[in-house]
This record gives C-alpha cells, structure tokens and sequence, in this order.
C-alpha cells in the first residue's frame, strides 16, 4: 500500500514549521551583546539563510537521486558506508529530534507561564506537549499534513499581522540600521560567528522534507520546490522580524534577554502586546514540535527498515505511522527534557548537527565523482558555489562553537562513541543469527 499522501503544500509547511520556533524570537537580545550595531545583526539572518538555502539545494540534489525518507541517514549511508549512516541516523535520533523537541517544550512551557497559563510545572508541561504530540502523529498521513498546513499557515499569519501592526503603531526609537563605519570588523569578529550559531538554530528544520522524501508526492520535483520555498519564505521573515524589533525597542532594554521578543511587543502595543507575541511563540511552539516529531520518526522507520536486528522500529500501524519509532523519539524527548537545560541542549545538538549536514553537503561532490551516470532530475545550481559556501560558514561557525563551548562538545562526542558501540553490537548480533542489513 502507498502512503505517498504529502502534498507540495504540506511538504513546504514541513519545512517551514519545523524552522519557525522559539529562535527568532529570542536571538537578538544575546546578539546585541556582541553586535552593537543593526546592520551586521540583520546579516546574520541574510548569511543564516543563504547558507541554509545552499544546504537544501545539495540536499535536493541527492534526494531527488535517492528519494526515501531518512535524511542525512541515507545520505550518508549512501555516500560513504553503512557505518556513517547509522551514526547519522543516532545523531538525528537524540541530537536532530529527541534534543530540540525537548528544548522547545521548555521554551512553551516557560511562555505559558508567563501568560499564566501554566498550572503545572514547567517540565510536567512540557513534558504534557510531547506526549501529546506524539499521539496525534499516531493518526493518518493526511490529518497529520492538513495539521501542519493549518498551522503552519496561522503562525506566519500572526507574525505578518505583527509586522503590520509594529510598522503602523510602532515608533523608531534605536539607532539606524543602514551599514555605517566599523560594520565590516563587525562580520569579521568572533562575535558575529558566535552569534551565528544562535541564527543557524533558528534556522534548523531546513532540511525537513528531506526526513519525509518517500511520502512525498513526486518527491523529485517537490522535495526541491519545499526546500526551496519554505526556507526563502521564513528568510524573508527573519530578516523583516529582527529589523522591526531593533527599529521599534530600545535596544538597551533587549541587551542578553532571552524573551526578546515580548520585550519589543511590549514596547509597541504595551501590556497587551506583550502577552499577545507570547502567545505567538507559544503556538509556533506547538507547531514546531509537531514537525520535528514528523520528521524525527522516520529516520527511527529507516533504520529499522535498513537493520534486520532494529527491525522493530520499521513497523506500522494501519495509519502508516511508525508506531515503536515514534515510541523510541518520545523516550527520548524526555529523557533530555528532565535531563538538561535550555541553553545546555542546545549548543550540544547544534555541534553535531553541524557536523552531520557538512558530510551530507559533500556528499554531492563525491556522489558526482562515484556516481556521475546516474540519473540526477535536480542538479545544484552554480555547483560547486552552494557546495563551498555551505561547507565555509559552517566550518567558521563551528569552530568558534567548539572554543567557546567544550562541555558540551565532549558530550556530542561521547554520543557517537555510544552510537558506534550499538552499531557494532548490532553487526555482531546479526551475524551470529545469520540476518543482513536491508
């Protein structure tokens, strides 16, 4: 039976929802801290985008040659060795899914009681937003795709109508933000590669659709198009978001405060406003979850699929949802939620997902040197530009993450380590019952 039942639209809300989070609302205040100035802030969102845009044309390039669902896990897989594919794949499973679903639902759990919604504790309620999540991705392909659509398109809809309100009630109170003096040093400084991470985060998702290719219809035509759209859509907001909250708040007022964009909503329509953007953020939040518990699931699916011995995490239910998958990522979820905090998972999961995309992007370029018969319906455009300008901003960025943050490195490293013992004792099992990887 097909369960190709994603359509363009919900394959571009995929990616759109999976990337707008708690990010964007939250960055600008640490990036001041750095950053005095509005310009090299705004190019942030310009470089975070074009290298995220860069990223998706690679990625559209070889899932369009290879369009199953897995993500870097396939990717890797079939690039260099099954062994890179499953650490991938373990990377994507606690890193790529279980991590941010985890950080997000802190993040709506200490909105919601900002907006005294929250009667709980704040782990029990995020924890409450997970699991249930989690169960609505038990229905069918269809509901799950409409879902997402539905609410992919009321939250760009309220940021819009954020934006608009803030440009007709809204004053200039900071400084300009045109290039002035000393910008240039500015997007030369370890500074501005430090913040980038913050940016890159609030980017992550780009790739979603590439964890869902074999549910797509016409994945080699639409899997591109959602990459392509989705992230110029949510760049384009970005960009106009953080340039409304530096023109509309003071910026001392916003300096290292991590609920930056309450901050300015409160600056423009008051008390009110305030309680209306953390609500935005909140329900942005749900949304995001949603698609990361989407996507997360079926790299478990794949490597079920691909592992006789982890066949288990392949099967179904009479949804075409992958049933123990979505188990197996919830766990996960949770384990991180009572775990960690905020600002801890997320420097762990950006290193290694940095990493992880880095070998995916070059995948085109060895996919073209092994593999140039094979049939590409999307090929990279300006190649090998994309390729490089991905592949340098992520180096740059990442190795000013590594200085900056080396607990939490050791610790993505200790991730592989225990990824690369499980995929060991997993060959050594199916050697002795005589079963073969898929």
């Amino acid at each position: 039976m097909s369960h190709k039942t994603i359509s363009l639209p919900s394959a571009v809300s995929l990616v759109i929802t999976s990337m707008i989070g708690v990010g964007v609302f939250t960055s600008v205040g640490f990036q001041l801290l750095g950053l005095p100035s509005g310009f090299p802030i705004l190019m942030l969102w310009v470089v975070g985008g074009v290298a995220s845009l860069c990223g998706a044309l690679c990625y559209a390039e070889l899932v369009a040659m290879m369009p199953k669902s897995g993500g870097e896990y396939h990717i890797l897989r079939e690039a260099y060795h099954p062994m890179a594919g499953f650490l991938a794949g373990w990377i994507s499973i606690t890193a790529g899914f279980a991590a941010p679903i985890a950080a997000v639902a802190m993040a709506f759990s200490k909105y919601a009681q900002n907006l005294g919604l929250n009667v709980l504790p704040q782990n029990v309620t995020a924890a409450t937003l997970i699991i249930v999540i989690a169960a609505v991705h038990f229905g069918s392909l269809r509901f799950i795709g409409g879902f997402l659509t539905a609410t992919t398109g009321l939250k760009v809809g309220l940021i819009l109508a954020f934006l608009v309100g803030a440009l007709f009630v809204g004053k200039g109170q900071s400084p300009s933000l045109a290039p002035k003096a000393g910008d240039m040093a500015l997007m030369m400084s370890p500074d501005f590669a430090t913040s980038l991470v913050y940016v890159m985060f609030a980017y992550l998702g780009w790739n979603g659709a590439a964890y869902v290719a074999s549910e797509v219809k016409d994945p080699q035509r639409n899997v591109p198009l959602a990459f392509c759209l989705g992230i110029l859509a949510v760049m384009v907001l970005y960009i106009t978001l953080n340039a409304v909250f530096l023109w509309c708040t003071p910026w001392d007022s916003m300096k290292g405060q991590l609920e930056a964009g309450i901050i300015a909503a409160k600056s423009v329509f008051g008390e009110n406003g305030g309680r209306l953007m953390g609500g935005l953020i909140s329900f942005g939040i749900i949304s995001t979850v949603a698609g990361f518990t989407w996507a997360g699931s079926r790299v478990n699916q794949r490597i079920g699929q691909d592992f006789a011995s982890l066949g288990f995490l392949a099967s179904i239910n009479r949804n075409g949802a992958p049933a123990i998958a979505l188990v197996l990522q919830t766990v996960l979820s949770l384990v991180m939620l009572f775990s960690g905090k905020f600002d801890e998972v997320i420097n762990y999961l950006m290193c290694q997902l940095t990493v992880c995309s880095m070998l995916a992007v070059l995948a085109v370029v060895i996919m073209r040197w092994r593999a140039p018969q094979d049939e590409r319906p999307f090929k990279v455009p300006l190649y090998p530009l994309p390729v490089i300008i991905f592949l340098g901003v992520s180096l740059w960025m990442l190795v000013f993450q590594i200085r900056a943050r080396p607990a939490e490195t050791a610790w993505g490293l200790l991730t592989l380590v225990v990824g690369g013992a499980i995929y060991f004792s997993v060959q050594m099992h199916q050697r002795k019952t005589g079963k073969t990887n898929g």
